[in-house]
C-alpha cells in the first residue's frame, strides 16, 4: 500500500499503521532527511533477507544501517565510543550522517555472515523518527536505488517508488519528494573519525 504521511506533523494513527506492519515482519520504504530507504525490524532476519533479495545483493555485500530516534540506546548495539566520537555525534545528530561504529555481540550473533561494524543514523526527518520512537526498536535500513538510471542513482518520487516496488514490499510511505543526495558516511571505528563519503551532511 501507498500511505501518505504529513512530513511536518506525522499523523499518530498512520504512524501506528507503519509500526504494526514492522511488528508483523513487514518491509517498508520510507523517507529520511536524504533519500528514501527500505526498512524493517532489525531483529527480523527474514525481513532483512527479503530486502537484500529485492535489491539482489550478494552475501558479501550485505550492509545496512540502524535508524534510531536519538542516541540513548546505541550502546545496546555498539561497542563503547570515545568521548570525542560521542560529542561529534551529539553535535551533528539528528542530521544527514551515517556513523560507522564497531558492532557488539547483539548484532554479530544475529547474522549468518560476518558483521563487525554497523552504521548508525538519526535522520532529521519527523516521519522516520516518529516510526522508530513508537516502534521502540531501531529500523534496519538500506537505500532505494534507481536501477534504471545510473546517473541519477536514487529514486525521489514516492509514487514512482511505489510503482517500482509496491509488489515487493508491504508499504511505501509518501512523505513528499526525497533528495538524490545520500548521507555523509563517517568511519568512527578508530581513534580518528574519517569521512569515507561526503554526502548531504556537513560537520559542525
Amino acid at each position: 500500500m501507498l500511505l501518505q504521511i504529513h512530513p511536518d506533523n506525522p499523523e499518530p494513527r498512520k504512524i501506528q499503521q507503519v509500526v504494526d506492519c514492522l511488528a508483523k515482519g513487514g518491509v517498508i520504504i520510507y523517507p529520511t532527511d536524504t533519500i528514501y530507504t527500505f526498512g524493517c525490524d532489525y531483529s527480523n532476519k527474514k525481513a532483512i533477507e527479503k530486502i537484500f533479495q529485492i535489491k539482489n545483493i550478494k552475501t558479501k555485500k550485505k550492509d545496512f544501517s540502524l535508524v534510531f530516534y536519538d542516541l540513548r540506546h546505541i550502546a545496546e548495539y555498539t561497542h563503547t565510543v570515545s568521548t570525542k566520537v560521542f560529542r561529534l555525534m551529539k553535535g551533528n545528530l539528528p542530521g544527514a550522517f551515517t556513523f560507522i561504529l564497531k558492532a557488539n555481540k547483539s548484532i554479530t550473533k544475529q547474522f549468518d555472515y560476518n558483521k563487525t561494524t554497523i552504521g548508525i543514523r538519526v535522520p532529521d526527518n519527523n516521519i522516520a523518527r516518529e516510526i522508530v520512537r513508537i516502534f521502540e526498536k531501531p529500523i534496519a535500513s538500506t537505500s532505494v536505488h534507481d536501477e534504471e538510471d545510473e546517473l541519477l542513482q536514487f529514486m525521489t518520487d514516492p509514487e514512482e517508488i511505489y510503482e517500482r516496488y509496491g509488489n515487493f514490499v508491504d508499504m511505501v510511505i509518501d512523505g513528499g519528494a526525497g533528495t538524490r543526495e545520500a548521507s555523509t558516511i563517517l568511519d568512527a571505528t578508530g581513534e580518528d573519525v574519517e569521512i569515507i563519503r561526503q554526502g548531504k551532511g556537513i560537520l559542525v
